[in-house]
This record gives structure tokens, sequence and C-alpha cells, in this order.
């Protein structure tokens, strides 16, 4: 009972921050990287204020906002093993080691940012992506450690297929290498005892012609359940019902999506459903899933019409959240929508603020992005990041299927919160690195052990992919790096923490003996890459990536989907 009347609370708190600045347009603002001390003063990350508003434009046309997880408030001192190693986090513009083709040297060593051009139409087209740049290769002797978040989001990946089926190739700053990885499934053994399973492997890497170049591989498989180990989970439906929702691929999409969540649950669940528009409403309070036929007589009520309010609509769906409110059971907001809101920028960062805290508290928040033309990745990604849950992009009836059938227990239950993964290189043996996506999932260094610090989530049978390239010197042998992996339980404060030793004899000979999943994975980051611009991808063709993935495709329907996009591509570029 106290833990409702203090989210009560705290949903009137959120009501008087989102009745603040609604409408109109505000000044535009673009990110910039929170310097350690700026992150002591507050946990919304900074923007910087570069140009005046659009006439007319909302403010989720022109506000780019922080990433969440993996930029974590640095509120304590290293842990004293990592001071006496790495006292303070290497900044990897300085003593990395630029692109130049797949590697090479560049006295920059800069993290790369690529202005990126698009087929679209401009004078139609509001999109807003958020380039993150690209991870240099690191000289192993400058900064021997390797920290970031996990993410298993999907929805770049999502949002690339959606592009080139319709002829059209994706933004390259919507291009998030790991969410392209992560989109597979993978046989990853399952962990006999804990919450995951670490696996490590290694190859030389197809895209260097000369050799001595090398990929390794982390993969995270967290435990599975059964449906009926499954906690019981009590949803909010909060969906945007905005005039610029009336498209199939939208509200219709977004309806579809709920029927197939609907029918997935089980006794014990309930729902409730709330919709933003030029005013928001409570269209069905609480409800348990034995009744089915009104929850879903309550989604196909909703029509499309009127101006677009998210915040309100927040208060609204946290409201509802609180109604039912159940301590030991899973508690989430679910927003549906194509991001695009009017939101003031005061009141922004006090309601990602307010989203955290009810995270904190035990109410998650996951984002379903729909829609093209107006999309908002920023927004839906931040909302999600703040709410500890899921980003997923939702392109067809297909992909709900996969999201909220196939994968319903993964997308709803935790089983390791704020995961973190740390990799140690030997200097002697590594002579650099670069780790292949997660650019906005990294942490300092010395915030590894900090477990004040933020960052990503794992659910139930999800698997989380990271990919390094490595330069090995000649006296590689026997242990190579260090793999830690710091991960609380769902409703824990304190992390415990695993490490596994990456070894020479993990490292295939060749990229043909090598396990199928890697060798897929070898096409699918390097499509990516290549997408994405990369400077480490110059030179490279989509060509090779297919010639890669052809002997692994294993009748798999995913990879042959991702085959057919890769043939899209080529035939776009």
């Amino acid at each position: 009972m106290k833990n409702n009347k203090k989210l009560v609370l705290s949903a009137i708190a959120l009501a008087g921050a989102l009745s603040c600045n609604k409408s109109g347009p505000s000044e535009s603002a673009s990110v910039v990287k929170a310097s350690p001390a700026d992150r002591e003063k507050k946990e919304i990350q900074a923007v910087e204020e570069v140009s005046a508003p659009r006439e007319g434009a909302s403010l989720s046309d022109d506000i780019r906002i922080g990433s969440g997880r993996g930029n974590g408030i640095r509120t304590s001192k290293a842990a004293p093993e990592m001071q006496k190693t790495n006292p303070m986090k290497k900044m990897k513009s300085k003593g990395g080691v630029g692109p130049k083709g797949a590697f090479g040297s560049d006295p920059t060593g800069k993290r790369s940012r690529v202005e990126h051009t698009e087929r679209v139409d401009r004078a139609t087209n509001t999109e807003g992506y958020k380039d993150h740049g690209v991870n240099p290769l690191t000289k192993t002797v400058d900064d021997k450690f390797s920290t970031f978040s996990i993410d298993v989001d999907t929805a770049s990946y999502s949002i690339s297929r959606k592009k080139l089926n319709a002829g059209i190739m994706p933004p390259p700053a919507s291009v998030r290498v790991e969410e392209f990885v992560n989109y597979f499934k993978y046989d990853y053994p399952s962990p006999e005892e804990g919450a995951f399973a670490v696996h490590l492997e290694g190859a030389p890497s197809p895209f260097v012609a000369n050799g001595g170049d090398y990929i390794m591989r982390v993969g995270v498989q967290g435990k599975k359940l059964k449906k009926a180990e499954r906690k019981p989970v009590h949803l909010t439906f909060l969906v945007d019902v905005s005039g610029s929702m009336s498209a199939a691929d939208k509200l219709p999409l977004a309806q579809t999506a709920m029927h197939i969540l609907v029918d997935n649950l089980k006794e014990g669940d309930s729902i409730a459903l709330s919709t933003y528009a030029g005013h928001t409403a409570e269209v069905l309070a609480p409800t348990g899933i034995q009744s089915r036929e009104k929850i879903k007589k309550a989604i196909d009520s909703l029509t499309s019409g009127g101006g677009t309010g998210m915040s309100s609509g927040m208060e609204s769906a946290y409201k509802s959240a609180m109604k039912n409110f159940q301590k030991k059971h899973v508690n989430r907001v679910i927003i549906l929508s194509d991001g695009d809101a009017n939101i003031g920028p005061k009141s922004h960062n006090e309601i990602l603020s307010r989203i955290k805290h009810f995270a904190d508290e035990g109410v998650t928040l996951s984002t379903i992005g729909l829609g093209m033309g107006n999309y908002k990745d920023t927004m839906m990604e931040q909302l999600a990041n703040k709410g500890n849950g899921n980003y997923y992009y939702i392109d067809t009836a297909k992909e709900a299927k996969k999201v909220f059938g196939e994968q319903l227990d993964g997308t709803l239950q935790v089983i390791a919160k704020d995961v973190k993964i740390q990799v140690e290189f030997d200097s002697n043996k590594v002579q650099s690195y670069r780790l292949i996506g997660y650019e906005n999932r990294e942490i300092a260094d010395e915030d590894f052990r900090n477990d004040r610090v933020d960052a990503g989530e794992i659910g139930a049978g999800h698997s989380v992919t990271a990919l390094y390239a490595l330069k090995l010197t000649k006296a590689a042998t026997g242990k190579l790096a260090t793999v830690r992996v710091r991960a609380k339980k769902p409703n824990g404060q304190k992390a415990s923490e695993l490490a596994f030793d990456l070894n020479r004899s993990a490292i295939r000979d060749t990229l043909a003996s090598a396990s199928k999943d890697f060798q897929f994975q070898m096409g699918v980051v390097e499509f990516a890459e290549v997408l994405r611009k990369s400077p480490y991808a110059e030179g490279l063709t989509l060509a090779l990536v297919q010639e890669i993935i052809n002997p692994v495709l294993a009748g798999k329907e995913d990879r042959i989907e991702f085959s057919n996009l890769l043939k899209k591509a080529i035939s776009l570029k």
C-alpha cells in the first residue's frame, strides 16, 4: 500500500511537469556528450542550442535527444582495482587508430561522423535520426578497456527493412550495427545455471585482404522461461491516435499488434488502454485478460484525428498503471506511436526524469514505432531507454507476431538489469581493437563497477552479441583478453560479476571453420557498416557480404529475408 501511495504521488508530480509548455515550436538542439562534471550535476544529457526553430515545426522535428543507457552519472569513484590500472577513462578520440580502408592509420584518430544524403523528398519527409558516429580502432597501449551497456533493441533493422522494401536506401544515421546483429536468433546454448551464459569465438576477418586482422564475438544468452513461469503482467497501452496515425502502417497496424499481444497473454494478466491526440482519454480501465473480447472491442474502437500531445497522454497512462500496480508482477506502459510529438524542451527533460523514476519504482516503459515520413526514431529510442524497456519498430503484421507472439516472454519479463560488459585486452597480445557498434551505449571504464550507473536489460530467452575487430601481435598466444559481465537481478540493487577468458584457441584459423552463426554475423555486421557509410567499410562491396552469407542461410526464414534485402540494397546502390 505504501508503494502504491508513493507511486500515485509521483504520478501527480508528473502531471505538474507534463502540464508545462505543451505547445508551440522550441529552439532546435543537437546532442553533445556530457562530460564527467556534467554527469555529476544531472542525469539527463545536456543539449546544446544551435539554431532557431523552423517556423511551424513541432519540437520533435527540431530536438535531438541524448542517449540514455550507457551514459550514466558518475556518482562515485572507481573500484580500487580499476583505479590501479585505469584511473581515468581515456577519450578514444586521442590515441585511436583512424580508418584507412578496413584498417590503417590516421593521426587524428577521431570518432568518425559522416555527412549523409538520403533519397527522400525533404519537403514531405521530417524523420528524425541521431548520428552517434563510428567507434575508432583503439591502440591497446592507450586504453586496454572497452566498456559498454548491452542493447537488445531491434528497431534499427526493421526500419531499414521497411526502407529497402520501399525501394529506398535507409538513412545512414538510422543504422545501428548492434540492432542489426541482435535482430536474429542464434544457437547459443542456454545457461545451465544463473540468468545468462557467455560464448566467445573469433576468426580471421574476411574484409581485410592482407590478413592479420580478426573478428572476436561476445555472445550472451539469457535463460529461457516456460509460459507458466512468466510472472503476471499488467500492461497499459498508450496509443497515439493523432491525425498523423491514419495511414495503414500506423494505427491499423498498431491495432493488429495489440490484438496479437492480447491473444498471447494468460490468466492473471491485465490490460488498460489510454490514447492521446488533441486530448487524452482512458479508453479502458485495467481489465483482466479473461475479458478478452471487451479488451479487443476497446482496441477496435480507436480512430485517428487531431493534434499530438504525448505529454498529457503519458500522464493518463501512468495514472492507469498506478491503479493496478502489483509489486511482484510486471508493470509496464507500452507506447505505440510514430514519435512525432509536440513537447516543450523544459517539460521534456522532466518527463525523461520522471520516466526513469517510475522505472526505478517498478513501472517500466517500452516503445513500439510505426510508420514513415514523419517518424522520430531518436524520440522513441530515448523514451524506452529511460523507461528500462524495449524499443521495437513494427513494419508488418509478421513483425508484430514476432514481437508480441514468438518473443513475448522476453519482451515482457526481464531476467537481469543494468547489464554491463567490459573487455580487458592484453596489450602484449592485442595491438588494437574496435567495438563495432554500441556507439550510444558506451560507459566510462571506471563506472563498470559503479552500481548507480544505469545500463541495459536482458529479457527471458534474449541473446546479445557484440563484435570486435582485432589486430593481434606476434606474441598472441594463450589468454588474449578477459571478458567481464556485471548485472543485477530484476529487483536487485547490488550487481554481481562474472569473468571469462578469451584464449587464442577460441579464434579459428579460417572463417569457414567458425560456427555458421559467426559467419552469418560477419555478413550482417558488414552490411550495417556499409549502409551507415562507416569509414571502415570503405572499398567493401555488398557482393562480398552476399558471398559470405550464402553458405550459411541454412533455410532459415529470417536469414533468407536478410539475403533478399541485401539484393535490394545492391540494386539501389
